[in-house]
């Protein structure tokens, strides 16, 4: 079971939480039955994606085997046989596009067209470089837009502007990491000589500052603070400057953004940062003091 846990990469499933983001921001995520349909998608959209890691550790095997930290993989290891794995794939896929039917048929969609992106993606998409970040982050869209469509709420442009770059950037840091293992004498993988030090290092601060620049725009922006009634939101600003700074520190000076999930799961400022930016936004939306 250990291994089937790792195989799923159940850590990863953390991910899939930006599907609730649409109703946490259209002040409804305390409606009960939408909240137990929210649940049913992230559990989908997690099983599908679950499908993905499979597909994508049984194309990288050989590679996976030559990685510092990927060789203690399951189907890398030998702990898990690759006909087992793909059985695994099939049953996480049609039991996560069940459950999604189930939830909301028009899900099934979504996560049709973010299977078929993966699957690019696992054979031959990863292998061009910036291409492949912009998947990854267009992944993380996606997760967005189906929270939305759950919740039957639109998605504002800020939300995918601001999505799209924090995703890129954790992205970039991945890609950073990498190029530093195939430096160390590692091959990788095919495509990561399109990146170096220089060039993630720059993107990285680049799509950081962007990010910065774009969150201060949309707490400030008339439109926001109309819907919300304040216009305290810009405070919050405090926590996401906080957050990214942090996460540049772990990625040029601690290198260690091998697992964007990892950090998140095991770095206690950033954990801190995030539930201080959380309780804020979640003060100003639905606390009484601020209607």
């Amino acid at each position: 079971m250990k291994h089937i846990l790792s195989l799923i990469r159940l850590h990863q499933w953390v991910k899939n939480l930006f599907i609730f983001i649409p109703a946490f921001f259209a002040e409804r995520i305390l409606d009960s039955d939408l909240f137990f349909r929210l649940i049913g998608g992230f559990v989908a959209f997690s099983l599908v994606a679950s499908s993905i890691y499979i597909l994508n550790d049984y194309v990288d095997v050989e590679k996976d085997r030559q990685h510092p930290k990927k060789r203690f993989r399951p189907l890398a290891s030998g702990a898990i046989q690759a006909p087992t794995a793909l059985v695994l794939l099939g049953i996480c896929f049609v039991a996560g596009m069940s459950l999604g039917y189930l939830t909301d048929p028009t899900l099934v969609w979504v996560m049709l067209g973010y299977f078929g992106m993966n699957v690019a993606y696992s054979f031959r998409l990863k292998q061009v470089p910036i291409l492949d970040i912009s998947l990854i982050s267009i992944g993380f869209l996606l997760r967005v837009l189906a929270g939305g469509m759950v919740a039957e709420v639109p998605i504002s442009k800020w939300l995918v502007i601001l999505t799209f770059l924090l995703a890129l950037l954790l992205a970039l840091a991945k890609r950073r990491n990498e190029f530093l293992i195939a430096r160390s004498g590692k091959d990788i993988r095919k495509g990561i000589e399109g990146y170096n030090l220089e060039f993630t290092t720059s993107a990285m601060v680049f799509t950081a500052s962007i990010t910065v620049v774009a969150y201060i725009m949309y707490t400030t922006s008339e439109e926001v603070i109309k819907r919300i009634g304040n216009d305290y939101l810009y405070l919050s600003s405090i926590f996401v400057i906080l957050g990214i700074l942090r996460y540049l520190q772990l990625a040029l000076v601690y290198e260690k953004t091998g697992s964007p999930t990892r950090i998140l799961l095991k770095d206690v400022f950033i954990q801190l940062v995030l539930l201080a930016w959380l309780g804020t936004f979640a003060l100003m939306l639905y606390s009484p003091l601020f209607a």
